[in-house]
């Protein structure tokens, strides 16, 4: 069942164009995350949905409920969108307790006292938060803050929930466990959610899906792992994950491989757009699928360790042949200033129009 429709899309600030033509739909029970690089229009359609800013074409609905509608002269207020959003900065008032800032919304709309209380108290339980309801927001710590800045949300029990980089504000560590956590309070109450996030890794950990923005157009959408494991564009396959990069000319033209003459050789990569013989090729292969040996072999360039640098649960090498430096993810240690052939897997190297 479709939850919420968006349908192009399109907003400007002046002449200058943010969303142009925005589409796509949220399921129920589903997490879809809005992903790009600042200025992509992540945030400005996530507002536009809540009903925060004001499209200029298009159409939102809801359940089958027109909330903007360009067309029909539809522009319903935040207020009355009845969606629970969640603020990049909590948006707690430093002066109410925590129950009081959980339900104020609920006391605006003049709901019974009793009923008030019981609804704020059933979402900070379900937070985790039943015991620290008579603190203030300076008494919390800051995944504490997010929390109930999330029982705010949901106290309504809204059809979806709208997250503004909910995690943005905590430190890595507890941001690890924060959208882990995330992720599992929002299959156990079966939440709609749509999420804006720069942080492909969160994005990843979150989703069902992902759209992925680039200057207001959906660049690609899919699944985490059609996003990782299987980007159409070269942007999207240089957004995600950490890659290495080089040109190489197209030599020979098969089916779905073509053979390449790069800086350091030649070289067997698959195809991801129309190229032809004499084309100039951008190539993208994730650095978890360079592997470092001490031997020649098919898809192998020699190049030179730069130097070992040791990330805990792995050694990251630099190497660098011909000009072209590479960086390579591998368990030991290695000896800089020795020369290695780096292997790199026909399936795993992308290479796209230039």
């Amino acid at each position: 069942m479709t939850k919420l429709v968006v349908n192009d899309i399109h907003l400007g600030y002046g002449t200058v164009p943010v969303l142009q033509g925005v589409s796509f739909k949220l399921k129920a029970g589903e997490v879809v995350s809005l992903l790009g690089a600042s200025g992509s229009g992540k945030t400005t359609l996530l507002r536009a949905v809540a009903g925060l800013e004001h499209p200029s074409q298009g159409n939102i609905l809801l359940d089958g409920e027109a909330l903007y509608d360009a067309a029909r002269g539809i522009d319903q207020p935040a207020e009355r969108r009845s969606l629970g959003l969640v603020f990049q900065s909590y948006a707690l008032w430093p002066h109410r307790t925590v129950a009081q800032n959980v339900g104020y919304g609920l006391v605006l709309r003049k709901v019974p006292a009793a009923e008030v209380k019981a609804r704020v108290q059933a979402a900070l339980d379900n937070l985790g938060l039943g015991h620290l309801g008579e603190r203030y927001p300076f008494q919390l710590s800051g995944g504490q803050q997010q929390r109930v800045a999330i029982a705010r949300a949901l106290v309504y029990n809204p059809p979806v929930i709208l997250l503004d980089e909910p995690l943005s504000n905590l430190d890595a560590k507890l941001r690890e466990e924060a959208r882990a956590w995330l992720r599992a309070l929002i299959v156990r109450l079966n939440l709609s959610a749509l999420c804006v996030t720069h942080d492909q890794t969160e994005a990843m950990a979150m989703s069902d899906r992902i759209l992925l923005l680039r200057n207001g157009r959906i660049e690609q959408e899919g699944t985490p792992q059609e996003l990782y494991g299987a980007p159409q564009t070269l942007y999207t396959a240089e957004f995600m994950g950490s890659n290495n990069r080089f040109e190489a000319t197209v030599d020979q033209v098969g089916a779905d491989e073509v053979r390449l003459q790069g800086p350091a050789g030649s070289l067997l990569a698959r195809s991801r757009s129309p190229l032809r013989v004499g084309d100039k090729a951008q190539v993208v292969i994730r650095l978890e699928r360079v592997g470092v040996a001490d031997e020649p072999g098919p898809n192998r360039m020699q190049a030179r360790l730069i130097t070992s640098m040791y990330l805990g649960d792995r050694w990251e090498y630099l190497l660098e042949s011909s000009g072209l430096r590479l960086r390579a993810f591998g368990q030991q240690p290695r000896e800089a200033g020795r020369d290695y052939w780096v292997d790199l897997p026909a399936e795993a190297c992308w290479a796209y129009a230039a």
